[in-house]
């Protein structure tokens, strides 16, 4: 993933006016514990407050979602996510270590395999 994100980042950008190069990351959240719903609005909440909002304060969008995917059990799972939408400076300083702490953060607090990360270069205005 990282030499991915690599290639992605020496992408020039002819951005329309207004806006400016920038770095769109998404993150999904996936909510059952142990096959089961588990992580509740409150939950989420608070683990936003504790954990996105300190590290990336400019904002951020939330954005109830259904998934699938197929971990280590080897059987498709469905369940409510939620998927943070991020949009950052092109060169913003510690961003991935900040990202990299969040998604460890909720595998831990809720007993995740996973947090899916997608992150792609961007024309964003303001």
């Amino acid at each position: 993933m990282a030499m991915a994100l690599g290639g992605c980042a020496g992408l020039p950008l002819a951005c329309p006016a207004g806006q400016a190069g920038a770095r769109e990351v998404r993150l999904v959240f996936g909510r059952n514990i142990a096959g089961q719903p588990g992580v509740s609005e409150a939950d989420f909440r608070a683990f936003v407050d504790a954990e996105l909002t300190p590290r990336f304060p400019d904002g951020l969008t939330v954005i109830d979602a259904q998934g699938q995917w197929r971990g280590a059990a080897a059987t498709p799972e469905r369940e409510a996510s939620k998927m943070v939408l991020l949009v950052l400076a092109a060169k913003a300083a510690g961003a991935d270590a900040k990202l990299e702490a969040v998604r460890a953060a909720y595998k831990a607090r809720f007993r995740q395999e996973s947090v899916m990360i997608l992150s792609q270069p961007v024309c964003a205005g303001f």
